[in-house]
């Protein structure tokens, strides 16, 4: 099933070229690259977007990480298999992807800023927002992998 409500590349190539611009901001980043997949797949879980799942599951993969592992983000709390970096990171984009519901309160900001220097913390945090973005162009115009 291919719904597609609107081209948003072709009507406004302009706004594809900011979205990419974020991209391109993300591609010296310090953070490893399965580190940011993960990240792009839980908020994509949030959100609800079939294309960016689709995608970011697939790039988790090509960036070394493992079926059983890609499984288990959606109860990421509950898992053995993340490193205490990779656990603050999925809390960091829950928090930040629920924003209306859950804030972005001290103790969840100290807990993740002990894993991450200033500029991986920034980083980690316009990931966060980017995929964001995407899930709502995704989400928004019924985008389908």
């Amino acid at each position: 099933m291919h719904s597609h409500r609107l081209d948003y590349h072709q009507a406004a190539p302009q706004v594809f070229k900011a979205m990419l611009g974020l991209e391109q901001a993300q591609a010296d980043s310090l953070l490893e690259p399965s580190l940011r997949e993960l990240v792009k797949l839980r908020a994509s879980q949030l959100n609800g977007c079939a294309l960016c799942l689709d995608m970011h599951g697939s790039d988790a993969l090509k960036a070394g990480e493992t079926a059983r592992r890609l499984l288990a983000v959606g109860a990421w709390e509950d898992s053995p298999l993340f490193s205490e970096r990779e656990r603050a990171a999925l809390l960091w984009t829950d928090h930040l992807t629920l924003l209306a519901q859950r804030g972005a309160p001290e103790a969840v900001y100290r807990q993740v800023a002990a894993q991450f220097d200033a500029q991986q913390l920034a980083e980690l945090t316009l990931c966060i927002a980017t995929i964001n973005a995407w899930n709502r162009f995704g989400v928004g115009f019924a985008m389908q992998p």
